[in-house]
């Protein structure tokens, strides 16, 4: 019978791909699976608090995807489990055994999180920029880039860089206060219910590191604004370091302050944009490590690097759950399971004809035309050679919907221009070529064929 643990870390990888990342980290990153038994599924939460706000919040989502995974009905309970002593529940015990009314603050500090560090980073061209000036700062803290403003779309790497950037200056003896800007603002409500907003402005303005990730949170709450623009002016002041992460730039961000926006915009704004496919690619490879299982195969990869382009959190997330299928049914992760994994979570446009693989396309094609595979990834340019190229390009994108850049990569690292100008004559040519017309109908027939196909 599987674990609790084991089907919570399931049910993880799926909640991470349904749930926004600050969400994710603030409330779900550090539960676990307790116990499940007679239908009665008991997550273990670090406090009260974060009880609170998964009951309210998450509570049918999560019941939903426990009950997905484990195959029947699944009622949810909580269960206090603090991460270490310090930590408290929201509510306090009064001495005549009562309940507080007066909120305590849920959690003493932030942590950095271990796994985010500047090793493990997927460095390209699309987070060169911030990548260095993140390297930068954390060696030489107040001097250069201050504030340093990264920003990206969800999953782009903005909170594995903030946290690198925690974990390194920590290492050379600087002190480091990171929070989303959700924990920031709930710490600032905390602070002023409990008549605590000393307290709260000493501990953020006692730091040599103010870690802030997406500050686009802050969004129409005037106060919080007010207060961070305070802390700001005074850790800026004493030279401290102050790195903020967003969504957009900061010019971009809807109802936001003009002297917060003023601030934010002081030292250098560096963004993070889409992964290109070697990249995600790497990225896949370094989550493989770190998941601990071998490196699934090629195919695997290209196909999940493809289907996840624009989310680096949905790519891993992705993974994880491959991996996790894998592990909870004892099959070794092929195309076959990774599609079976992911059925549910690709769209059906997006969906690719699992049969027929990138690499079932290009032997195929290869032996229809009696020539070896690596022509067809190679520098040959004869007549027939080109031609082979071309309808392999065709069909790639046709059967797989492979994207430029990735058939390009596949065939030799050909420029996407390259692709494109193949299948373009292709096309023109179907039309008026017969004879083309009957052989790319014919390696179609070799293929095995689509659902929609044999369904008709």
């Amino acid at each position: 019978m599987k674990s609790a643990q084991s089907i919570w870390e399931a049910a993880l990888g799926e909640l991470q791909l349904q749930v926004n990342k600050p969400n994710f980290d603030t409330w779900l990153k550090d539960t676990t699976g307790v116990s499940y038994k007679d239908g009665v599924f008991v997550i273990g939460v670090p406090n009260v608090f974060i009880a609170e706000w998964l009951r309210s919040r998450l509570h049918s989502l999560i019941k939903r995807t426990l009950t997905s995974i484990s195959g029947q009905s699944v009622e949810i309970q909580f269960a206090i489990r603090p991460l270490n002593p310090e930590i408290q529940p929201v509510a306090s015990r009064q001495a005549d055994g009562g309940t507080s009314s007066r909120i305590k603050e849920p959690v003493t500090s932030f942590r950095l999180n271990p796994r985010y560090n500047f090793d493990n980073f997927v460095v390209g061209d699309s987070n060169r920029l911030a990548y260095a000036a993140a390297l930068e700062i954390a060696e030489d803290p107040g001097n250069k880039y201050n504030p340093l403003f990264i920003y990206g779309d969800t999953g782009s790497g903005k909170t594995h860089l903030l946290h690198a950037i925690g974990q390194s200056a920590k290492s050379r003896g600087s002190t480091i206060l990171i929070a989303s800007a959700e924990q920031f603002t709930n710490q600032f409500v905390i602070a002023l219910k409990n008549n605590r907003i000393d307290d709260f402005h000493r501990k953020f303005r006692s730091t040599d590191f103010l870690l802030v990730d997406d500050v686009q949170f802050l969004s129409g709450k005037a106060q919080t604004q007010e207060c961070l623009f305070h802390i700001f002016n005074d850790l800026y002041e004493n030279n401290c370091q102050i790195v903020v992460t967003g969504d957009r730039p900061p010019g971009a961000i809807p109802s936001i302050t003009k002297k917060l926006r003023s601030r934010l915009e002081w030292g250098l704004v560096a963004d993070l944009g889409i992964p290109d496919i070697e990249m995600r690619l790497a990225i896949l490879k370094v989550k493989s490590k770190q998941l601990n299982v071998a490196q699934p195969p090629v195919d695997v990869l290209r196909f999940l690097a493809v289907q996840f382009q624009q989310n680096t959190r949905e790519l891993e997330g992705a993974l994880n759950r491959v991996v996790t299928y894998s592990r909870l049914s004892g099959e070794k992760i092929d195309m076959k399971l990774t599609a079976q994994s992911l059925a549910d979570i690709i769209p059906k446009e997006n969906r690719r004809d699992s049969s027929a693989t990138p690499k079932v396309i290009i032997t195929t094609v290869a032996n229809f035309y009696g020539i070896d595979t690596s022509v067809l990834t190679g520098k040959r340019r004869d007549k027939a050679a080109v031609l082979a190229r071309q309808v392999t390009m065709y069909l790639l994108r046709e059967r797989n919907h492979c994207s430029l850049a990735e058939i390009g990569f596949m065939l030799g690292g050909r420029d996407h221009t390259t692709v494109m100008h193949g299948c373009e004559k292709i096309t023109a040519e179907i039309d008026v070529n017969p004879q083309l017309q009957e052989s790319i109908d014919e390696i179609r027939r070799k293929l095995k064929p689509r659902r929609s196909q044999s369904a008709s």
